[in-house]
This record gives C-alpha cells, structure tokens and sequence, in this order.
C-alpha cells in the first residue's frame, strides 16, 4: 500500500518538474527587470499569507476536538466560520475598494493573527470569536490580495498580459509548494517536536506578521472608488446593478460559485471517501500528492496563459467538465480522479484571476468579488449542516452537476466575448459608411 502512495506521489512529482524545467522561450513572455521585481515582492507575501492558512487548515478540527468539543459543536464552529465570511466579510472586504487595499491587507493580517491567539483558549466563546475572525480574514484574502495587485500592476503600466504570470506562479508557490511545505512543518511542530495541537496556529501567527511588515514597508496604496459621497449601502447597490447590467461578469460569478462549492464538497468528503470505514490512510502524504496535482495544474496553465491561443475563455469551457469526480469503489481508482480534480483546480485559479481582471471594474473590484462568495458560503453552510444526511455518491453527483452547468455558462462566456470583441470594428466600418455617404432627411 504505502508503495502505492510514493509511486503515485513520485509520478506526479517528476511530472511537475518536467513541466516547469522543460518551458521553452515559447512558454515564457519577456519581461522588464522592474516588472520582476514587483512580481516576486507580491508572490513572496502572498506566499507567507498562504503559509499562515495552511498551517491552521488540518489542525483546527483536531484542536476542538483535544478541547473536547463534539462534532455538533465543531460543525457549530464551522458553520460560523463561514457565515462570518458571508455577512462580515463581504462588508469588511468590501470597504478595500473605499478604505484602500493595502489597509484591508493589512486587516487580513491583524483579524488572522487574533483568530490564532484565540487557539490557546478551551473556552467555546472564545473559539467562536477566533472563527469570526476567521471568516473575516478568509473574504480579505480571496479578494483584497488580488485587487491591490491588479490596480498597482495597470498603476505601474506593466503589460496586461504579465499578469497571468503573477497569477500562475502565486497559485503554483502559494497554493502548491507552501501547502506541502506547510504540511510537512505542522506535522513536525504537532509530532515530531510534541509542541501541540496549538504550535502551528502559533507559527501561522508569526509568517502572517513577517508578511504584514513587508506589506507595511513596501507597499504603496490604491483604492478602487475613493468617492466621499459612496456610502457602503450605496456601493453594494452600485456593485449589484454592475453585475446584473454585464452578464460577462454575472456568469464569472456563477461560474466561481459553482466550481468553489464543488471544490469546498471534495475537500470536505475525500476522507470518508477514501476511508469509508475508517481505514487507516496517511492524511498528509495524500494531502501532498494533491497539492502536487495543483501544483501540474498551474504549471500548465502558466503555459497557456503565455500564448495569445487559445483564449482562457475557450479552454476553460472545455476544463471545466473534466473536473467531475465520481466515486469508485475502488479507492487506489478514486484516489488517482481525485488527483486530476486537484490538477483541474490548479488550472482554474490562474485562469479565473486572468478572466476577473479583464471584466471586473477597477472601481468594484474588490466589492464585486466579496459579492460572488455569498453564494458560495450559502452552499458550504448547507453541505456542512446536512453532510450526514446524504451518501458520499450523491453528494459528489451534486457537485458533477455544478461543474457540467459551470461549462455550460463559461461556454455562454466565450460566446459573449467573442461577440463583443468583434463589435467595434463593425461599428467602425458603420459610421465610415455613415460619413461617407450622409443621410438624407428628407427622403
């Protein structure tokens, strides 16, 4: 069995390097030395931001569960978690457009580090608090990062296109390589050293105040709408008549839903399905392999995204149904699926930030994307309070669905794109002919 596991893990390893050593100059865009180091400062913080959630991911049921809490009240905990992230954190992350997104960065940082202090405490008070936090900080991330990076790369009048080489190598680094490293340090301060459940929320504490400093030191500010007169209740209504008049950035936002929440259900499921009746299976090792996958995922989707062809509106209708995952009965089957459904996320991320900096608007940016988390965090909550109340197969033919219809909308996207992109120059070639040849009135 365990040679089971290295081979895979070691498969997907030497497919991970092939694919980053062997880039030709034809899967790399040529950039300035000043765009670089922009690129690694933004990558070098957003991976330490990383750290500080990886590390706490696959301690915090284990912590409530050494301070004796039950799973009804560890759901409890987590179901606050995300409703937080629903209601405070849409609000919070929304005041990044308004307040500045340095600062809502900097929010991340504080609201995190003080959702970690929080673990120290048994009291089920104190934990819900820390879970507030939580979800607070959660929306920050998944929205303030990416904003400030958009404006400050078009504030700085770098190539639109290098942006997808930030985006590829902060999902390749950030959300491949620290989630192992992150794995395999917690296990360390957890095991290894017997420092406790507590230690890597510690350690998670100190990478997310080591980023805030360099945030604080190198950072400069920008603001989406920094209008006096935009109360928040006026900006959320801008934000939701923004997204209800362009139907490109509504299906962006039904399509990240869809596709977050069957990602959110795989993550919750894979270990009962692994181990239906509890067999002993190694955690971190297979968590290792598949941010590996994640890790193949993004490597080719940098690849793609460094060509003018195909466009990430039209490889992402076809991605998107490979991404199903079915459950097998036999497990070595479900584990290898699994594998390609984490491959298929690390394609995804790249290419979602790619299309949201194209069709959000700079004013909204980071309002809009809090607004396409409120579906989602509905949908988790629902899975989390009624996971006991379905089979694993049809739990994981719900999300198959999701990604199908997920297609289907990116599929109206491209479509949309298209159209739009070759409106101008039909409206060029009309009001040539219009100059040319006046309208007579009269006739």
């Amino acid at each position: 069995m365990e040679l089971f596991y290295f081979l895979v893990f070691g498969a997907f390893a030497a497919v991970v390097a092939a694919l980053e050593l062997g880039k030709t100059s034809k899967d790399r865009l040529n950039t300035s030395s000043a765009f670089n180091a922009f690129k690694n400062n933004y990558i070098l913080v957003y991976s330490l931001m990383m750290a500080g959630d990886w590390l706490q991911g696959p301690y915090v049921y284990y912590l409530y569960s050494q301070y004796g809490f039950g799973k009804g009240e560890i759901g409890q905990l987590f179901i606050a978690g995300f409703g937080s992230s629903m209601l405070f954190g849409t609000i919070v992350g929304s005041l990044a457009d308004k307040q500045g997104r340095k600062r809502a960065c900097v929010t991340y940082c504080i609201a995190y580090i003080l959702s970690c202090i929080t673990k120290h405490s048994p009291d089920y008070k104190v934990l819900m608090l820390g879970r507030l936090l939580g979800g607070i900080a959660t929306s920050l991330l998944c929205s303030a990062f990416e904003s400030w990076l958009v404006a400050e790369h078009n504030k700085r009048g770098f190539d639109q296109q290098w942006l997808s080489i930030t985006f590829s190598k902060a999902i390749f680094l950030g959300n491949g390589l620290v989630a192992i490293v992150s794995g395999l340090f917690g296990n360390l301060l957890v095991g290894t050293l017997g420092f406790g459940p507590v230690s890597p929320f510690d350690a998670a504490a100190c990478f997310l105040a080591i980023g805030m400093a360099i945030i604080l030191s190198s950072w400069s500010e920008n603001y989406g709408d920094s209008s006096e007169n935009k109360d928040l209740l006026t900006q959320f209504k801008s934000a939701a008549v923004t997204i209800a008049s362009d139907e490109k950035i509504a299906l962006l936002g039904a399509i990240q839903s869809l596709f977050e929440g069957s990602m959110y259900t795989f993550v919750f499921l894979w270990t009962p399905a692994l181990s239906p009746n509890d067999e002993d299976i190694p955690h971190g090792f297979i968590f290792a392999t598949f941010m590996l996958a994640s890790m193949m995922g993004s490597s080719i989707a940098s690849r793609l995204l460094a060509h003018s062809s195909p466009k990430v509106e039209s490889y992402m209708q076809i991605h998107l149904p490979e991404c199903k995952v079915e459950v097998f009965r036999c497990w070595g089957v479900f584990w290898l699926l699994a594998s390609v459904f984490e491959a298929c996320v690390g394609i995804f991320w790249p290419s979602m930030m790619k299309m949201r900096s194209q069709y959000i608007p700079e004013e909204a940016r980071s309002t809009i994307m809090n607004f396409f988390r409120i579906p989602l965090n509905v949908f988790v909550c629902i899975v989390l309070y009624n996971v006991d109340g379905f089979p694993i197969t049809i739990m994981f033919g719900m999300c198959s669905i999701f990604l199908f219809v997920a297609a289907v909308l990116q599929r109206r996207l491209m479509v949309i794109a298209e159209t739009q992109k070759s409106k101008p120059q039909d409206w060029t070639a009309l009001e040539r002919v219009t100059e040319a040849e006046p309208l007579n009135i009269s006739d």
